[in-house]
């Protein structure tokens, strides 16, 4: 008997931002900051920036594939992370409050939902 693994292409495409995300994220310590055009950007930075990739690229897989309830999470995560880079990056204290307000609201709105 042998085994096959079927991949579908969306998931496995999440899958490696979010496992590209972590692994930036590991590699904090031990590596300099990456030159981006003319800035020099942390690896922390750029695994934040992954990971809200691969939320919002999630939420089109999840919304494609019927499943609603996963495709709202990744979309509520999608833009909380984006909110939660953007506001340290341009300074703005604001889009960070607003990215945990979603976080938060999101997160109430999705066990509400998973409740029904």
């Amino acid at each position: 008997m042998t085994a096959t693994l079927d991949l579908e292409r969306g998931p496995v495409a999440v899958g490696v931002l979010v496992g590209l995300s972590g692994l930036l994220f590991l590699l904090t310590p031990v590596v300099d900051p990456v030159a981006v055009g003319s800035l020099q950007v942390s690896t922390v930075a750029l695994s934040a920036v992954v990971l809200t990739l691969g939320f919002a690229l999630g939420t089109a897989v999840f919304a494609r594939r019927g499943q609603r309830l996963f495709a709202i999470a990744h979309g509520v995560f999608a833009v909380a992370w984006a909110l939660l880079v953007l506001g340290p990056l341009l300074g703005q204290e604001a889009l960070l409050l607003a990215g945990v307000v979603v976080l938060v609201a999101g997160a109430g709105f999705l066990v509400s939902q998973s409740r029904q």
